[in-house]
């Protein structure tokens, strides 16, 4: 559904993304894991328009979706959880500070993907969806990704660090490096690798490790 091809993109003169390819399948869950600073939220937010590609091309079912307004996007299915949830937009700052009293930040998450919900999304682009929660929540975060795949055939494309969790649920997953990606498969099969269970996942450096391999 979701064709990325050669992209460049970043910030005045600065380059995050250095020829990005990559594909999201029709009614699958991708994601892609790096470190901070990798280029992973610039990404998502080229997809969506808020940043504009340098060069390359973004490809909606085929269509060419490069130069397109944010609300183009909207209309043809696309919907963006941002990280941090940023929610309550049409708020004041006191307005925000009292939900936050009300709200834990697992419910802030799951308002965050109602909200985006509510458009019926072909596509849900999702930022780092379990960016501050207890372990507890960030399961039950991953269980409703699952469920929204499952149930409703929505594409989703995840940017996340929890690369454990990511790569355990993800039908096809990419890691990424400086902007660059530098290794492509499924989900179990670079949670089985060498160098990414170094680099993401903790293996070998004792209380580290996020959990257990999958056989």
């Amino acid at each position: 559904m979701i064709a990325i091809r050669n992209l460049h993109a970043g910030y005045g003169a600065i380059e995050v993304l250095h020829g990005i390819d990559l594909d999201v399948e029709e009614g699958r869950i991708a994601t892609v894991i790096g470190a901070n600073g990798a280029g992973k939220t610039t990404l998502l937010m080229t997809i969506c328009g808020r940043v504009r590609a340098n060069q390359g091309e973004i490809l909606i079912r085929g269509e060419d979706v490069t130069r397109l307004a944010t609300f183009e996007l909207v209309k043809r299915g696309i919907a963006h959880v941002p990280e941090g949830r940023r929610i309550f937009a049409r708020m004041s700052v006191l307005e925000n500070l009292q939900m936050g009293g009300t709200l834990s930040g697992g419910e802030q998450q799951m308002l965050a993907i109602a909200r985006a919900l509510m458009m019926r999304p072909r596509a849900l682009l999702l930022d780092e969806p379990s960016l501050g929660l207890a372990p507890m929540l960030v399961r039950q975060v991953f269980e409703i990704i699952a469920n929204i795949n499952r149930e409703r055939r929505t594409t989703i494309l995840l940017i996340e660090q929890n690369a454990f969790q990511a790569l355990r649920l993800a039908d096809q997953a990419y890691v990424m490096v400086n902007g660059r990606i530098t290794k492509r498969g499924g989900g179990v099969e670079l949670l089985r690798d060498a160098d990414v269970q170094n680099a993401y996942l903790g293996v070998g450096l004792g209380s580290g490790a996020r959990g257990a391999i999958p056989p």
